[in-house]
């Protein structure tokens, strides 16, 4: 059984067993878990045979991404905990730490399990990356990110191009 939960002070803390899309285990402190809605509304439904030792199948979420995203809500859980609350630096250094190493097909995987975990805090800041990595980039650039096909002809392109010259002012180099 692969376990991702950390050591805290408190062996009381409830947990959550949740799967991940290869099987894998996660054994998950109940307060991370409820920073998933998709979790939490399982516990929510007000099903009395609801036990917290049930193992919930997260069949669109890899172990890869379930760990990162457990990691993500652990650190959080523990900067909001925190007295005095922590620096806007050390929050931003471990957002920046987070994504470091992350491919744009890891970030849009992540997101698509942020997604599917309902988990609105880390939707939100996986966006704004995915902005913040797509800014100022080319048209090209942005399709290829996406993998959206282009279904203008040349002429087409041409044309909307020469039209809306300004749209491409100050585009990065890709």
């Amino acid at each position: 059984m692969a376990s991702s939960s950390s050591s805290s002070s408190s062996t009381q803390t409830k947990k959550i067993y949740l799967t991940a899309a290869n099987g894998e285990l996660f054994e998950v402190e109940e307060p991370v878990a409820m920073e998933m809605e998709t979790v939490k509304s399982f516990f929510d439904f007000g099903n009395e045979d609801t036990t917290k030792d049930m193992i919930l199948p997260m069949l669109n979420v890899s172990a890869e991404h379930m760990s990162a995203i457990l990691d993500f809500y652990r650190k959080h859980l523990e900067f909001r905990k925190r007295i005095p609350p922590p620096s806007a630096e050390e929050v931003k250094a471990f957002d920046h730490a987070f994504l470091e190493n992350k491919s744009n097909e890891q970030l849009k995987e992540l997101i698509m399990a942020a997604n599917f975990l309902n988990t609105k805090e880390l939707l939100d800041f996986l966006t704004d990356a995915t902005a913040k990595r797509i800014k100022n980039k080319s048209v090209e650039y942005v399709r290829a990110f996406f993998e959206i096909e282009n279904d203008f002809t040349p002429e087409e392109e041409a044309k909307i191009r020469a039209e809306n010259e300004w749209a491409f002012d100050g585009v990065d180099e890709d």
